[in-house]
């Protein structure tokens, strides 16, 4: 496949909005990105994660397709959106882990062996998620800024272009909410 053409992908995004099924000509496009996206987000999970990178792909794009509300703008928005739908996949996915183990689905481990595993992700995720619903509270803006930014990819440049503010502003609003949530999660 050639290189991707990011005016490509728009004008597929705006033929979307019209209606019809310009989607299944977008994903052989965005797909590789997706998948970038998927791993970047897998790779801070836990390392035996049960969720795949091309799994997490396929369920954030059957989701994304049922998007019925979204006015799709570029490329830039349509990876901003895709982030969140993978963060509230993977959010969804570390509460039903949490509630199998709350549940008795856990196995029991002696105290040398539970020394050997890793910290447990899923917690983190859980509290990042929470903090982060009270940083957009605060201020919408900066929640954005971090869902786009480190769950999207985004670049600075793509960040304020989804924003629609210039790019100064988003790297200070990313070094603020990068502090905010240090201090939040770390006070959890």
């Amino acid at each position: 496949m050639t290189a991707l053409d990011p005016h490509e992908v728009t004008r597929i995004l705006k033929e979307w909005n019209d209606g019809g099924d310009a989607h299944a000509r977008l994903m052989p496009l965005v797909y590789g990105e997706l998948r970038r996206l998927a791993k970047a987000y897998l790779r801070r999970e836990r390392p035996d994660h049960t969720l795949q990178p091309t799994a997490l792909v396929h369920e954030a794009y059957m989701r994304l397709v049922d998007q019925s509300r979204v006015e799709w703008q570029d490329r830039a928005h349509f990876y901003g959106i895709a982030a969140q739908v993978m963060r509230r996949i993977l959010i969804d996915h570390a509460r039903a882990h949490a509630s199998e183990k709350r549940a008795g689905g856990a196995r029991r481990l002696s105290l040398e062996e539970a020394a050997l595993l890793p910290e447990e992700r899923a917690a983190d995720l859980l509290a990042l998620d929470e903090a982060l619903k009270l940083l957009t509270e605060k201020d919408e803006r900066k929640g954005r800024v971090v869902e786009l930014r480190f769950f999207g990819g985004l670049s600075v440049r793509e960040t304020a272009e989804v924003l629609g503010v210039h790019t100064a502003t988003v790297e200070r609003d990313w070094v603020v909410a990068k502090a905010w949530l240090y201090r939040e999660m770390e006070g959890a």
